[in-house]
């Protein structure tokens, strides 16, 4: 069932004229409490009792339709006071005349309508307000000297009002504009203020950098994204609870030794630099703390990711390595081809000894694996943006390894694929992927393999949700453990004759074309290196 349409809240002109109309239902009952009870004994005999009698009788039941029309009704504020203020006026005459006793009271009380109606209006509008009551006051006062039974009443009281009139409309007005402006710069800044709320709370939850808020009593008050994360919460938690529904936690349960870290700092006011291990996952994080206020014992926390850091320091190091090897990649390439060659001229010499023949093949096989490393070093620093293109996941995996299959020793191996559907769609740089897929099956056929036993590899394709998944498994002894932590890091290699940057670059590539490279450990045995491509509705990321 839908929900029932709240009203708008009034604006503060409407609140306004909803108080005066108020004000003026409280005159109306004043002057029927007058006219219709003992009590107006004391204001003197009526002139015209009649008369007297109607206008509180028709004053009451307008001054209440028209609180109920400032109540209820979206017209304008300034058009509904200018209504209000001419029937004050008109009754305020007659009232004068009919009860001649009671008329410096309903001067006065006029004054605070002229001036409440001057509020709410223009300047030239409450001047015409003020204007309208000058000549009723003087109308009723040329009224009242042409009666049989003219009232004593003197001429200066009726200026004095005049003026007073004049004067509480322009003083009115003027307050009621500074007012207006003061109110109106008010609700701006404080819309300012709560939408750089806002967005300062936006930044802190998407901060890269963790942000806890401590108390002290050790509870976390307040924790943007990253640090949930960090403290091992998933994303679809996160994502089902958003950042409104946190309740306080303890640290100490989230994270014991950060809850160390930080009683150590608020005990002694030293900084310890060393990264901690938190979470699941384990991942090293250095913690920095500060108080957020001097004397407050509310403790603010920042986790900020050591990996990340160390990724970011290698990222740099590899390019400063690339710009430098590309400056120097004809000075050590020439030497290089110079060693070969006279190591081959060498080899093909009948006086070489077979001792001597062995030196120069490792002098020859370290020419080549040094050269490998340059041009490794120099494919990283020469890489070029992706080019993504929409290709059939499984034709591309299917002419790969037709085409590699013709390098491969016959009968030896084995290299085959899997798929359970006949296309996979997917958005990817064909010759990055090309790339990957030569490091990864290159590897699977070198270290895949159980000793005196063929290689078995096998590609597999298939979809996760909406995301094409290829899959590199080898039937081998599977990585151990240790390695694992180390396995995509530049320069690591356990095999003498390696590079350590082809996992390295393959990982580089699939970044770069918005993909993942993970390794999967296969609890039957092998491994199983996993590429999560963007799907064919995904945007590559620049």
């Amino acid at each position: 069932m839908a929900s029932p349409k709240r009203r708008p809240e009034p604006s503060a002109l409407g609140r306004e004229l909803y108080l005066f109309a108020l004000y003026r239902l409280l005159e109306a009952s004043l002057l029927a409490l007058m006219v219709f009870s003992p009590a107006g004994a004391f204001i003197g005999e009526p002139r015209d009792a009649l008369l007297a009698e109607s206008v509180a009788f028709a004053y009451a039941p307008m001054a209440l339709v028209l609180v109920l029309y400032a109540r209820h009704s979206a017209a304008s504020p300034r058009s509904q006071a200018l209504i209000g203020a001419v029937l004050d006026i008109t009754v305020a005459a007659l009232i004068t005349h009919a009860l001649p006793g009671a008329g410096p009271g309903v001067a006065m009380m006029l004054m605070f309508n002229v001036g409440a109606a001057a509020l709410l209006v223009r300047i030239e509008l409450g001047l015409a307000v003020a204007a309208a009551a000058v000549l009723a006051l003087i109308g009723e006062y040329v009224w009242n000297s042409l009666s049989a039974d003219a009232y004593d009443r003197p001429l200066a009281e009726v200026l004095m009002f005049s003026v007073s009139f004049f004067a509480i409309a322009t003083f009115s007005n003027l307050l009621g504009r500074q007012i207006r402006e003061s109110q109106e710069l008010a609700e701006q800044r404080s819309a300012e203020a709560a939408n750089l709320t806002e967005v300062n709370g936006l930044i802190i939850r998407r901060m890269r950098t963790g942000v806890l808020v401590v108390d002290g009593g050790g509870f976390v008050r307040l924790a943007n994204e990253a640090a949930l994360l960090l403290l091992g919460e998933s994303r679809e938690v996160l994502a089902m609870q958003g950042p409104a529904a946190q309740k306080p936690r303890n640290l100490r349960m989230m994270a014991p030794e950060l809850a160390d870290r930080l009683q150590a700092w608020q005990a002694r006011g030293e900084t310890d630099d060393t990264p901690l291990q938190i979470g699941d996952e384990r991942i090293e994080v250095l913690p920095r703390f500060a108080r957020l206020l001097a004397k407050g014992e509310t403790t603010l926390v920042f986790l900020d990711d050591a990996s990340m850091v160390s990724r970011r320091a290698e990222s740099l190091t590899l390019a400063a390595m690339g710009r430098f090897s590309a400056s120097l990649a004809h000075e050590i390439r020439n030497p290089l081809a110079a060693i070969s060659y006279a190591t081959q001229l060498l080899q093909e010499s009948n006086d070489i000894s077979t001792p001597d023949r062995r030196l120069l093949d490792i002098v020859h096989q370290q020419c080549m694996r040094t050269n490998a490393i340059v041009e490794s070093v120099l494919g990283l620093a020469r890489r070029e943006r992706a080019h993504a293109e929409h290709l059939d996941l499984v034709d591309f995996v299917r002419r790969f390894l037709d085409e590699f299959r013709q390098s491969m020793p016959p009968d030896v191996d084995s290299l085959s694929m899997s798929s359970a559907a006949g296309s996979q769609p997917a958005l990817v740089d064909p010759r990055h992927l090309q790339q990957i897929l030569t490091v990864l099956v290159q590897n699977a056929l070198r270290y895949g393999r159980m000793p005196g036993a063929p290689a078995r590899v096998i590609l597999r394709v298939e979809a996760r949700g909406n995301m094409p998944v290829l899959e590199v498994l080898d039937r081998g002894p599977g990585i151990p453990d240790a390695v694992v932590a180390q396995l995509f890091r530049p320069f690591f290699t356990t095999s003498e004759h390696g590079t350590g940057l082809g996992l390295y670059i393959a990982r580089e590539l699939c970044h770069a074309n918005g993909a993942s490279l993970d390794y999967v450990a296969v609890p039957a045995g092998g491994a199983c290196f996993r590429i999560t491509l963007p799907g064919p509705d995904s945007v590559l990321p620049l």
